[in-house]
């Protein structure tokens, strides 16, 4: 962390801004909180910096993110998390059916699919994606909320080495 407080607000934006999928304005609003005193309060501070933000700042968030299983460009750090769970080796019926399922889903709630993938597997996703596309939109936009708060806390905890603190299970 120490290395952390030293930055400028410019180079804090540039090195954490990316832990949220193309929205920097996090770790803008959660630098007003500088100097942390953890890991852990850096993060909980960002994550507090999203739940507090404009609906509409909460939903572009939400909408920067790529579907699941696109063939698509995406961001490096999303790349990975899906080559991981397995997303990028789909059979062409497996794509079609992350396809359709992701308009179903884009279609009910007017933003992707989200869910932090790490330690997940294509099937547990998909099963996912069926269950969650039956949720009321305020209760799939906290889940999405929640889930990007995970994907954020995997991605600091990749970004940020600390060898005092641990970031607790959200």
């Amino acid at each position: 962390m120490k290395e952390v407080n030293k930055m400028s607000k410019t180079d804090f934006v540039d090195s954490i801004g990316s832990v949220f999928e193309h929205s920097p304005w996090v770790a803008k609003k959660a630098w007003m909180h500088h100097p942390f005193s953890s890991l852990e309060q850096m993060y909980q501070k960002m994550i507090e910096e999203m739940y507090a933000a404009d609906p509409s700042l909460q939903l572009a968030l939400l909408r920067s993110h790529p579907d699941l299983g696109t063939r698509m460009e995406i961001s490096e750090t999303s790349t990975n998390e899906q080559l991981q769970a397995g997303l990028s080796q789909l059979s062409e019926e497996e794509f079609n059916e992350f396809s359709r399922l992701n308009k179903e889903y884009v279609q009910a709630f007017s933003f992707p699919f989200i869910m932090a993938v790490r330690g997940q597997d294509k099937h547990s996703i998909k099963q996912s994606m069926k269950k969650r596309i039956a949720n009321s939109y305020e209760a799939e936009l906290q889940t999405a909320l929640n889930e990007v708060s995970k994907i954020a806390k995997f991605r600091l905890l990749d970004t940020v080495r600390d060898e005092e603190t641990i970031i607790s299970e959200y």
